[in-house]
C-alpha cells in the first residue's frame, strides 16, 4: 500500500504545480494542460479507489491511520477537481462575455451602415437635402428626450422608494 499511497500523494503535488500553469498558459496550450490534469486527476482517482481496498486489509492497529490518509487523500483531489472546475468556468464565461463583446461591437457598424443606406434610399425617392436634415435634427433631438425621460422616471421612482419607506 505504501508505495501507491506514495506515488499517488507525489501526483498531487504535481497536479497543484499544474494548476498554476494553468493561470500563465497561453489559449493554445491551454487546452492542453487542463486535459492532462484532468487525466491525472481519473488516474488519481483509480489509485483512490485500490488504496481504500488496500487500506482495508490492513492490520487492525494500522488500519484508521491508513483510512485517515486515504481520505485526506481524497479531500485533496477533490478539492483540485473543485479548483479545475471554476477554473474552466471562468474561462468559458470569459470566452463568452468576449463573443458577445465583438458581436456587440459588430453591431454597432451595422446600424451605422443600416442608417447610411436608408439616406440614400430616401435620396433616390426625392426627398429635398432640406427635409433629410430635419429628419436627423428630429432623431437627434428625439435621443435627447428619451434621455430625459429615462432621467424623469428614475427620479420618480426615487422619490416614490423615498416616500414609501
Amino acid at each position: 500500500m505504501e508505495p501507491l499511497y506514495q506515488q499517488t500523494h507525489k501526483q498531487v503535488h504535481e497536479i497543484q504545480s499544474h494548476m498554476g500553469r494553468l493561470e500563465t498558459a497561453d489559449k493554445q496550450s491551454l487546452h492542453l494542460v487542463e486535459n492532462e490534469i484532468q487525466a491525472s486527476i481519473d488516474q488519481i482517482f483509480s489509485h483512490l479507489e485500490r488504496l481504500e481496498i488496500l487500506s482495508s486489509k490492513e492490520p487492525p492497529n494500522k488500519r484508521q491511520n491508513a483510512k485517515l490518509r486515504v481520505d485526506q487523500l481524497k479531500y485533496d483531489v477533490q478539492h483540485l477537481q473543485t479548483a479545475l472546475r471554476n477554473f474552466q468556468h471562468r474561462r468559458y464565461t470569459r470566452e463568452q462575455q468576449e463573443r458577445q463583446r465583438e458581436e456587440l461591437l459588430s453591431r454597432t457598424f451595422t446600424t451605422n451602415g443600416t442608417q447610411k443606406k436608408i439616406l440614400d434610399i430616401a435620396n433616390m425617392l426625392g426627398l429635398s437635402n432640406t427635409v433629410m436634415r430635419l429628419i436627423e435634427k428630429r432623431a437627434f433631438q428625439d435621443k435627447y428626450f428619451m434621455i430625459g425621460g429615462m432621467l424623469l422616471t428614475c427620479v420618480v421612482m426615487f422619490l416614490a422608494v423615498q416616500y414609501l419607506t
